[in-house]
């Protein structure tokens, strides 16, 4: 037995030592390869030994280098050789991106001249010697290249090497590595690769080599998707712009021009919804000053954001363009540089400057290219304001979640509005949030607010008061307790901006557009344990109970609303601008209704001006879904709710609609992919006008 055991080791050392004699140049490119990919992780995110990461490059570098395998043994080298000259500019080039935007580089942006230049101008200013270190492996690689071909190994490999088998074994460990990866991969893993926003944590979690890959078929998805349907996405969009139907909800109305030449800056609510106003806790409103701001200004209530994997920068190009957001991947990713009309841009026309401010670097979501392209002539980005930016320190109150706190923020950019106004006779902006982002544990930076409960509990011996907070103490209760928690700092962050606002002697001709971006992806079952939880018993309520709430998916898909808030301190504006709208509105209707307010029009909207349609209007959603006032409809089963008691609908009712959602998205989309309007507005227009093309 003993002799057996001794057979079978022996038998493995010599498997063990005849693959690393007949492998020795495949060993030194993984190796080599390994240990670049590992220091630009070291020297840019510091996570070189994450074994998630490591898992991702090594299967990766392993299916690249399988297919050296079917290369002839003396021509080995040479594949080898570019791979890891083609890995050494990937990590050269990524470390001195990193240096200067805390982000990686993608392939889109480095093909724009203006990023090139930014770089380009200051790039020896900021040079370190680790970013340049990667230039020795190939050279390293290839004196192993040298040594072991003196010794003949080439020779000895071309009569002992099994191609064809080596390429397969390699290729079949390298892809259930990479399975491995996948399979352990969570759903905001998925998503950040997929919406490739916030590049550091996708190369946290997948590594450069699978990012850099990723970003590659992303940039060139528009330029494949360009080549496939023009013809039929130019039809469609004559069509629908030139339908003398479309000019139905078309004209003046009594807001026509109540706007024209006041300044105008929208605020862009990180993830506050409009249930939050109805939630009060022990007499204290979760969102005390979203309702104040609400009950002096032009409210809203029936407001719905239109978002894909864009979620916030869907938000951002729907609002200002009154397009939906493309069907794959993101317009702020991958369309960035089509000519859409848009607010900014109709506003320049007019003489306005234009800005945009944000706590978060103007890397992330692609915004230091998007944003002047959307007609932004300014940007106030994280490198403009001054925080203390360790945001996993518990005592660190000016970090809050990806930056600087909503209180500092504002602080910081009161003056900066202040010059604003001072050099510029009119102007018009975008001020975007961060604190209220997920994952809401910022824990005691958001400062306090009790949801507790407290009630008599009585038994044999008495009654004694109670007090329960499960909405702290519950895991499925905390995720809409840590929410709340989060929205009510960012509305006394935003309460202390106002009261500026109000007692500063700026302003006055100033009006505020204040808007939630999307819902927070809170699940039907969180949002159902948040209305039917019984805090006494400590379950959840029957149906029976008569304080039930029935919350169905229908429910849940409704309460996605956000918060839209038209607001002035200007008393003679404000008395024509206040009260309750109750019309179903999407974000795609601002552009229109704004627009008319300002004495502005994008002959391209797809939205309405809300007071021109009214109640006949109707939001779609990315996905196929939409609302009216009557009903809801949901694309994936082809089931509806009616939502207005005793609504009649006629037979064709939502077959019409299905029918207007699909071409609205189809025809977005086409001007998104095909930059219709640069292509087609001269031609449209000439129909319009004079009924024939000149």
């Amino acid at each position: 037995m003993i002799a057996k055991i001794k057979m079978f080791f022996r038998k493995i050392r010599k498997n063990i030592v005849e693959y690393i004699t007949t492998n020795r140049l495949f060993i030194s490119y993984v190796i080599i390869a390994l240990i670049g990919l590992v220091l630009v992780r070291h020297f840019t995110i510091n996570n070189a030994l994450n074994f998630q990461t490591f898992i991702v490059d090594l299967a990766l570098v392993l299916i690249i280098g399988s297919l050296g395998y079917l290369v002839k043994p003396k021509k080995q080298f040479n594949f080898f050789f570019i791979v890891l000259i083609i890995f050494t500019i990937m990590e050269v080039v990524n470390s001195i991106y990193y240096s200067f935007y805390y982000s990686f580089a993608s392939f889109g942006e480095l093909g724009t001249a203006s990023q090139t230049r930014t770089v380009m101008g200051s790039i020896f200013e900021k040079m370190e010697w680790y970013q340049i270190i990667y230039i020795i492996f190939p050279v390293i690689f290839y004196l192993i290249h040298k040594k072991i071909s003196r010794k003949n190994y080439y020779s000895y490999l071309s009569i002992v090497e099994k191609g064809k088998r080596m390429c397969v074994n390699t290729l079949l460990v390298g892809c259930i590595l990479l399975a491995y990866t996948f399979v352990t991969a969570t759903k905001t893993d998925y998503s950040r690769l997929a919406k490739q926003w916030d590049r550091v944590k996708v190369v946290e979690r997948f590594g450069l080599v699978l990012y850099q890959g990723n970003d590659l078929v992303q940039t060139l998805t528009p330029k494949i998707n360009k080549l496939f349907g023009y013809e039929k996405s130019v039809q469609l969009f004559d069509q629908y712009y030139t339908d003398p139907e479309r000019n139905d909800y078309q004209g003046k109305n009594k807001y026509t021009n109540i706007l024209k030449d006041k300044n105008i800056i929208f605020i862009h609510m990180e993830g506050m919804e409009t249930f939050l106003m109805d939630v009060n806790f022990n007499g204290v409103d979760a969102v005390p000053n979203i309702k104040k701001l609400a009950s002096e200004g032009m409210f809203f209530e029936n407001f719905y954001p239109q978002i894909s994997i864009g979620t916030s920068s869907d938000t951002e190009f729907t609002l200002l363009t009154s397009l939906l957001p493309a069907q794959m991947g993101t317009v702020f990713s991958q369309y960035y540089d089509r000519d859409y009309i848009t607010i900014p841009k109709l506003l320049k026309e007019k003489g306005y400057y234009t800005f945009s401010m944000h706590g978060n670097l103007k890397a992330m979501w692609n915004r230091d290219d998007v944003h002047p392209s959307l007609g932004y002539d300014e940007m106030y980005f994280k490198e403009r304001f001054t925080f203390n930016d360790d945001c996993k320190d518990p005592d660190n109150l000016e970090c809050i979640n990806l930056g600087i706190s909503d209180k500092l923020f504002f602080e910081q950019a009161m003056p900066m509005l202040e010059e604003i106004e001072e050099t510029n006779e009119k102007y018009m902006g975008t001020i975007i949030t961060l604190s209220n982002h997920s994952p809401f544990n910022a824990g005691s930076k958001y400062g306090e607010y009790d949801m507790s409960s407290t009630f008599n509990e009585c038994n044999e011996d008495g009654c004694k008061l109670v007090t329960t907070d499960y909405l702290k103490t519950n895991k499925t209760g905390s995720a809409v307790g840590n929410y709340i928690t989060s929205a009510h700092y960012a509305d006394a962050a935003l309460g202390e901006f106002f009261e500026y606002i109000n007692n500063s002697d700026y302003f006055n001709d100033t009006v505020f557009v204040l808007y939630g971006d999307h819902d927070v992806k809170l699940t039907r079952n969180q949002k159902n344990y948040f209305y039917n939880y019984d805090y006494k018993t400590g379950e959840l309520k029957s149906e029976d109970d008569p304080t039930y709430i029935d919350y169905d998916s229908y429910d849940h898909e409704l309460n996605k609303r956000t918060p839209l808030i038209i607001w002035t301190k200007n008393k003679q504006l404000r008395s024509k601008l206040n009260g309750t709208v109750d019309y179903t509105m999407g974000m795609y209707d601002v552009a229109p209704t704004l627009g008319n307010m300002l004495g502005i029009k994008n002959e391209f909207a797809l939205g309405h001006d809300i007071f021109n349609i009214k109640n006949d209007n109707f939001v779609p959603f990315p996905n196929g879904n939409f609302v009216t006032n009557l009903i809801y409809y949901n694309n994936s089963t082809g089931q509806s709710k009616i939502i207005k008691e005793g609504a009649e609908l006629t037979s064709d009712y939502i077959s019409n609609l299905i029918t207007k959602t699909e071409n609205i998205l189809e025809v977005s989309n086409g001007i998104i992919v095909h930059d219709l309007i640069k292509a087609e507005k001269d031609k449209v227009l000439a129909i319009r006008e004079n009924g024939e093309v000149k």
